[in-house]
């Protein structure tokens, strides 16, 4: 399994101890059974990103933490150049860079996300407390809300509550970047 999923994986379950947390507790968090919940710690199987958010969001701890093993310094501003973002490459699929990683205390999570197009037309779907922002910037993308499915252009956006199963597929084999806002 890539190097980087293991980190992290390591990191959340260091953090889930030095704060005392039990599986069952933090599976419950996730809303996830304990075995799915221990199966993401083992570093064998990538982490979604909704999960890492709702372990920071209830536990009170930066994702920035989880993702890169640095805490965030910045608290009046942070300046995130163009491609120059904290990078998650966690899935194959899906490619995150995170905008405002080095900023203390946020109330939004934004991310740049690119979807790459795959052969096989599964949908992964996710969910995670709050709300999301989602503004495509190039590609076309099909966005799945329960059991709705919509088709973004460039330009278009969709705001939505994210405890909603959702997932996404770029459309016309050509990968579909959106800027995403998790609250």
């Amino acid at each position: 399994m890539d190097e980087q999923i293991k980190q992290i994986a390591d990191r959340l379950r260091g953090m889930r101890e030095v704060l005392e947390i039990s599986p069952d507790a933090a599976a419950a968090t996730c809303a996830i059974t304990t075995a799915q919940y221990l199966n993401f710690e083992s570093g064998q199987v990538d982490i979604p990103v909704s999960i890492l958010h709702r372990m920071a969001q209830k536990y009170n701890f930066d994702i920035t933490s989880l993702l890169t093993g640095e805490e965030p310094l910045m608290r009046s501003y942070t300046l995130t150049r163009k491609n120059k973002g904290i990078s998650v490459n966690r899935q194959k699929a899906y490619k995150y860079q995170a905008l405002a990683g080095n900023f203390q205390n946020r109330k939004a999570d934004p991310f740049v996300v690119t979807v790459d197009p795959k052969d096989d037309p599964s949908v992964s779907f996710n969910s995670h407390p709050g709300q999301e922002f989602n503004y495509l910037i190039e590609g076309k993308l099909k966005i799945f809300i329960g059991t709705r499915e919509m088709i973004l252009e460039p330009g278009d956006s969709i705001y939505f509550d994210s405890g909603i199963p959702h997932g996404m597929l770029a459309l016309e084999n050509k990968p579909a970047k959106f800027l995403a806002i998790i609250l």
